[in-house]
């Protein structure tokens, strides 16, 4: 089933300025369920225990973080008019379906051999811990990961070779997964900029700034962690599996080092999602 509605432009008049070079692109909702077979090889990217440690350990945070990013938006799509309210509800059903598809998928890690429980409770630790935050904090986190999934989601489409050697079926989800987060990656921050209309420019920079420091903290450590712990498992330790880790992350392909300049963005005035206009990845590989 296929849902589609208009992405709007943010409430402030200099942010508008900014993205106003931007045509609306459109969300749509992609009902679409993969495979629910074992995985195909254990190390399912291209045989390479990193690679595979370090998607695996970012699936096992998307069903719980995908709830969590629902919750923090859905508290204020009551107090916002059209098109927002209508890109919220498109918003939360892409990510029901994506939280769907990797709980499935980590089904599968785990039937292949993973214990997933400690790092799933971690997780779910962490998240209780930020749900007693007032919640305007909990949208600054949720706009601030879903920079970090847009940029992680340009870089998969943009660059084919990361997954070219994948499961095919699986190396397709993760793409599908890309498409629908590019879509919608600036459903957040419009919320944020609706319901922070009324601060100061420097309260909401400062506010925005720092979680987004905080979060790059948590989601960086936790997820190197949960790589580290999954290369465990696969008696891969010690230097070998730190080496292996910091190699992908900044050397090749350096998914995090070629993300750089995006995340430095986001601190810079006048910084709107859209700014990075990447329709045209998503028109391709669509």
């Amino acid at each position: 089933m296929l849902r589609s509605t208009k992405i709007g432009v943010p409430t402030d008049a200099a942010d508008l300025a900014a993205t106003a070079k931007a045509a609306d692109p459109t969300i749509i909702v992609r009902d679409r369920r993969f495979s629910r077979q074992q995985l195909s090889a254990r190390w399912w990217v291209g045989g390479d225990p990193f690679a595979t440690a370090v998607f695996n350990s970012l699936s096992l945070s998307f069903p719980r973080g995908e709830a969590y990013f629902i919750e923090s938006v859905r508290v204020f799509r009551d107090d916002v008019d059209e098109p927002l309210a209508s890109e919220i509800r498109a918003f939360i059903a892409q990510e029901v379906n994506h939280s769907r598809e990797h709980l499935a998928f980590n089904r599968a890690v785990a039937d292949a051999g993973y214990d997933t429980k400690g790092l799933d409770a971690v997780i779910a630790a962490v998240l209780g811990e930020a749900r007693n935050r007032p919640p305007i904090v909990s949208l600054a986190a949720t706009m601030a990961l879903e920079h970090f999934t847009a940029m992680f989601a340009h870089l998969l489409l943009v660059d084919r070779s990361i997954l070219a050697n994948a499961d095919p079926a699986l190396a397709d989800m993760w793409r599908w997964h890309a498409i629908e987060e590019i879509e919608h990656k600036a459903v957040a921050y419009d919320t944020w900029l609706h319901a922070t209309k009324d601060w100061p420019r420097l309260r909401r920079w400062k506010v925005k700034a720092l979680l987004m420091l905080v979060c790059t903290r948590n989601f960086m450590m936790l997820r190197y962690q949960g790589a580290i712990e999954l290369l465990r498992q696969d008696g891969i330790t010690g230097w070998r599996a730190h080496w292996g880790v910091l190699r992908y992350a900044f050397g090749k392909p350096g998914m995090v080092r070629r993300i750089a300049s995006e995340w430095i963005a986001y601190f810079l005035p006048g910084f709107h999602p859209w700014n990075r206009d990447d329709r045209a990845l998503i028109e391709n590989a669509g």
